[in-house]
């Protein structure tokens, strides 16, 4: 298994609901999450430059963003543009999923949340991630 599937795996497996005091499994295995998952991880080789360079970054609310376009070429604003919108399409779906799957839709915020502090946790150095509003680099 490379590196980057097992850094997604990780995150899943860290993950912990602040929903009430029910149990949420973050690593349920349903067709939707798996499906998910793999669309993410085939993506996330195509934004990692992106996320290395600035480009794109962390957002405090589990999404990911545009951050400097700038630091894109106009040739290349199209595809990161559409990589940025098929990864949050996905990162709402996940979370959706995974309240669901876990039979608490109720809880799509919760996991939500976990899952941005847990990106943000995870971020590799140089990338940047938002907190509060406020950009750093990590």
């Amino acid at each position: 298994m490379n590196n980057l599937i097992k850094f997604y795996f990780a995150l899943f497996a860290l993950c912990v609901s602040t929903a009430a005091s029910a149990q949420v499994n973050i690593e349920i295995n349903t067709p939707g999450v798996v499906a998910l998952q793999q669309s993410m991880q085939t993506r996330h080789t195509q934004l990692a430059v992106f996320y290395a360079s600035g480009a794109v970054g962390l957002t405090s609310d589990g999404l990911v963003t545009l951050r400097d376009a700038n630091a894109v070429p106009l040739a290349a604003r199209q595809k990161v543009n559409g990589l940025v919108a098929a990864e949050n399409h996905d990162r709402k779906a996940l979370y959706t999923e995974i309240a669901r799957a876990n039979s608490h839709p109720e809880w799509e915020g919760d996991i939500r949340s976990t899952f941005a502090q847990r990106w943000i946790q995870h971020a590799q150095a140089g990338w940047w991630v938002q907190s509060g509003g406020t950009w750093s680099k990590k």
